[in-house]
């Protein structure tokens, strides 16, 4: 495997992490009911950074 292809295969890794972390949290939020409004940004931020990074990889891997 080349180096862009270990780049696209890591960012795809760590955006799938980042955006299962972020969707666990909102649940695990909802659930427990005392979660503060800073929880739920921090998970909307991993989501949107999680989605980031796969489209970026996406976008690399087409070239």
């Amino acid at each position: 495997m080349d180096d862009r292809g270990r780049r696209v295969y890591a960012a795809r890794i760590l955006g799938t992490i980042a955006v299962v972390v972020g969707l666990l949290v909102a649940v695990f939020g909802l659930v427990a009911d005392d979660t503060p409004a800073e929880g739920y940004v921090v998970a909307g931020l991993l989501v949107i950074t999680g989605l980031g990074l796969r489209l970026e990889a996406a976008l690399v891997d087409r070239r």
